[in-house]
């Protein structure tokens, strides 16, 4: 099985609570947590980082797509978020509010709805998941 990214994503952290370093291909970027939990709030705390791959993803590949038709669509705008159901079966679900700056027909919105579900970060979080820990 071959790894999405050639280069493996590292974080760190020291002493000061829920403040990581993220180093990635190239770079680095920071990641807390919320002040209500006793993060600074710093940067984007995991959910939000999460989401935001869901998202950047999404509007990438409906970018890709409407510029392969040749639509006249210049924004695409999103927002996601996810709730949790805890009593008996977990399940997490994400919801996304796609939006254009244009108007789009009704075979336009079935298409783009289907592509971006098609988006790979989509894939990953519809797909079973397996997490391999090492010490």
């Amino acid at each position: 099985m071959k790894n999405i990214l050639e280069k493996d994503i590292t974080a760190h952290i020291g002493t000061q609570k829920y403040f990581s370093t993220i180093s990635w291909r190239n770079g680095q970027f920071i990641m807390d947590e919320p002040e209500n939990i006793g993060g600074k709030d710093l940067g984007p705390d995991p959910y939000t980082a999460l989401l935001a791959s869901l998202a950047s993803c999404t509007i990438a590949i409906l970018r890709m797509y409407i510029d392969r038709k040749g639509w006249d669509i210049p924004e695409i705008n999103i927002t996601v978020n996810a709730a949790q159901e805890q009593e008996g079966e977990f399940e997490t679900i994400f919801s996304r509010q796609i939006t254009f700056s244009k108007e789009v027909t009704t075979e336009q919105k079935e298409k783009l709805i289907l592509i971006a579900n098609k988006c790979p970060v989509s894939k990953i979080l519809k797909g079973k998941i397996t997490i391999k820990t090492q010490l």
